[in-house]
């Protein structure tokens, strides 16, 4: 990003607001003469100023300092980048100057109303690289702006001089006197509070009857220089153009989701759920640790080509349709089935579920059953063929004979306003969040102006984008607005797969796009789950929830339910998208056929480690086996180590080697860790061999206590 050069020198002055005046040049009283004069003096002041070469009044590419590569940046800046309130996040720049004379930098936050708040210096990644950096932290929601500013920084520069030339007794006191004046100057920028102990010093370095090691050590005394850390003495300030950043409630981020069909929580005497006796499934869902409850399709289903079980184009009388098919004469997208009950119904749903803790996710698909209102009323809605029906969905080779896709282009700013109406409707209704159903099949545009009207009065709102897609679309999606996206998760296995992909997701694709990790749904029965049994299950769950810190399951995944309709598909059996699939929880309770008490832990521990509340900063390290894969996160004091056995059919035993100063540690360090899954606590160092068993030991998820003494011969074993 271009950078604007803003004085020739200004002290560092917090607060920000102060540091900002000081930046701007100060004012000159106007020459004798009158305005013309003043022009004429003001014209030749601005040519003198002009680099050479450069005609005056031309923006450079750069500024004065160059302040380059500012990241993160989406889109070259034109769409935000994204963090949630409490997250912390690294902000970089390229910053480097002519010669050999020193430079510094920070990273100004500025909220939505424009106000210059919390001001971070940044450090230089490694040295060499000219790449500095600094991690902040976002706050309260809202549209805010960063800035990275570059200066020169002569305090730094003297004393790198100084401690060369005064110990070799070279200029020593010109040296010293230089030193004294930058004291003097950069004490005019310090708080009165703090001002003392800078011009103590400054005299300090004028005393011609002390020694002149003595006089140079007296103006480093750390106290001294923690002041002009925090005031430094900056010249040539240099800032980049400011960059946008949108700051978003913590569940845009972080969140455990639990998918189920109210409709197959019935009773022996009446099948067919409603939201009353589905709500009796909200406490045992709260009680596993989920946030949010995320519903499929709650409106009337068409009866027109409604499909049967297991997805054949025959249905009778007693089959309830496809909830993706939605509308009837009973209503469309802002109706309830009438099965499921009235709207009343669905409040109160939502106030147990809010009773509970839980946030309800309500899936909108932007499509029509042939008998959805819309049909009638708006045919420019759909495409028509050359024989006047219309076209329904067709996802080679599956056919969708029940579902009408929408045609956007003939009429876009009218589906914009009716699906601006039926959000807000169920927004009245208590849904904050949406799960949007393909919404690559639609323009990217409609999403983003979709979105933009929704947040902009209620930016609490979240949606999340099923985009099984190809990358440029998913990532398009995220960057114009989608708070969540579904990801390739549920097709990634193995432990290179793994490692690759969550690198991308938590690398520089995290300033936009937040993956929320499912395991299955109700369309995908990955043939790992298929083939693995309940270890494949017990890994993927260990997985999701501790490499992301949005993951969810879809109902019936705790049973792990694992047949597929056919060898090689990825359908379930007797699919629930199709038919009702009650389930006896109690007994699946009671007989151990249950994988629950593993994802209560796993949530439990996802809320209280702040390292698993984050995604930014996730670490692989070596294991010497392809089965086993090893991964840290970490957030403050708090530190996850994750080692997981992704063989759901054998034993591994391997050795896994820690990157000690990834986990906060000196290579040689010991540390105790517990294992957030057992409570059990071992010692772990530098090499640790580990032994994990499917179905009895899965995974280790180890949280790092304290440092301790380093062993003595060996390496630390579990």
């Amino acid at each position: 990003m271009p950078a604007t050069h803003h004085s020739s020198a200004a002290p560092h002055t917090p607060p920000a607001a102060a540091r900002a005046a000081s930046s701007s040049p100060p004012g000159d009283a106007p020459p004798p003469g009158g305005a013309a004069a003043a022009a004429k003096k003001t014209a030749a002041r601005k040519r003198a100023k002009s680099p050479a070469g450069t005609p005056s009044g031309r923006a450079t590419a750069v500024g004065r300092i160059p302040v380059l590569d500012v990241r993160p940046v989406v889109q070259h800046g034109r769409r935000p980048a994204k963090a949630v309130t409490g997250e912390s996040f690294e902000i970089s720049a390229t910053v480097f100057r002519e010669g050999h004379d020193a430079v510094a930098a920070d990273v100004v936050l500025r909220d939505p109303r424009g106000r210059p708040g919390p001001w971070t210096p940044m450090r230089e990644l490694a040295p060499g690289t000219d790449r500095w950096g600094a991690t902040v932290t976002a706050g309260s929601p809202g549209r805010w702006t960063y800035t990275v500013e570059a200066w020169a920084d002569p305090l730094t520069t003297w004393r790198q001089h100084a401690g060369i030339k005064i110990p070799a007794g070279l200029d020593t006191e010109l040296v010293l006197e230089e030193g004294a004046r930058l004291y003097e100057r950069a004490a005019a920028g310090v708080p009165k509070t703090h001002r003392r102990k800078v011009l103590d010093a400054a005299a300090a370095l004028r005393d011609e009857d002390r020694p002149a090691a003595w006089r140079l050590a007296e103006a480093l005394r750390p106290p001294v220089r923690e002041v002009l850390d925090r005031y430094p003495l900056r010249e040539l300030v240099t800032a980049s153009d400011p960059l946008p950043l949108l700051v978003e409630r913590e569940r845009a981020l972080y969140g455990s989701w639990y998918e189920f069909f109210p409709r197959s929580e019935g009773t022996a005497e009446r099948p067919h759920g409603t939201f009353r006796t589905a709500a009796r499934r909200l406490k045992p869902i709260a009680e596993m640790g989920f946030d949010v409850v995320y519903l499929p399709p709650i409106h009337p289903i068409g009866g027109t080509f409604r499909k049967g079980p297991n997805n054949s184009l025959t249905a009778g009388p007693e089959d309830v349709g496809v909830p993706w098919a939605i509308g009837s004469h009973e209503g469309g997208h802002d109706a309830v089935h009438p099965d499921l009950g009235t709207i009343e119904d669905f409040d109160h749903f939502v106030g147990e579920a809010r009773e509970l803790g839980l946030e309800i996710a309500l899936d909108f698909a932007l499509q029509c059953s042939p008998d959805h209102p819309w049909v009638q009323k708006h045919p420019e809605w759909f495409h028509h063929r050359p024989d006047g029906t219309i076209a329904y969905a067709e996802n080679p080779p599956k056919k969708y004979q029940d579902i009408y896709p929408i045609a956007f282009d003939a009429d876009m700013d009218g589906l914009i306003a009716e699906t601006d109406r039926v959000l807000r409707h169920w927004m009245d209704h208590g849904v904050r969040i949406f799960r949007v159903d393909n919404p690559h099949t639609k323009p990217v545009v409609f999403w983003e102006r979709v979105i933009a009207e929704i947040n902009r009065r209620d930016p609490d709102v979240i949606f999340l984008a099923e985009a099984f897609t190809r990358p440029a679309m998913m990532r398009a999606l995220a960057q114009i607005g989608f708070q969540q996206s579904y990801t390739y998760f549920t097709w990634r296995n193995s432990k290179q797969e793994l490692t690759d992909y969550l690198t991308e997701l938590s690398g520089e694709t995290a300033a936009y796009m937040r993956p929320n990790l499912f395991p299955n749904t109700p369309d995908i029965l990955h043939a790992y789950l298929q083939h693995g049994g309940r270890p494949a299950f017990e890994i993927r769950a260990v997985l999701a929830a501790t490499l992301s810190p949005a993951w969810g399951i879809y109902s019936g995944y705790e049973l792990c339910e694992n047949t597929p309709l056919r060898p090689g598909g990825e359908e379930y059996r007797d699919s629930e998208k199709y038919q009702l699939r009650p389930r006896d929880w109690e007994s699946a309770a009671r007989e151990g056929r249950t994988i629950a008490p593993l994802i209560t832990r796993l949530n439990a521990v996802r809320r209280r480690s702040p390292a698993l509340r984050q995604l930014r900063d996730l670490h692989f390290h070596h294991a010497d086996k392809d089965a086993v894969i090893a991964y840290s996160k970490r957030a403050g004091s708090n530190t996850v180590l994750v080692v997981a056995n992704l063989d759901p059919h054998h034993t591994q035993e391997a050795t896994v080697s820690l990157d000690m100063p990834q986990l906060g540690l000196e290579w040689h360090e010991s540390v105790p860790v517990r294992d957030e899954l057992t409570g059990e606590t071992y010692h772990w160092g530098r090499a640790n061999y580990v032994r994990l068993e499917p179905g009895r030991r899965p995974a280790h998820v180890l949280t790092v206590l304290r440092p301790s003494n380093p062993q003595i011969g060996g390496s630390p074993t579990i």
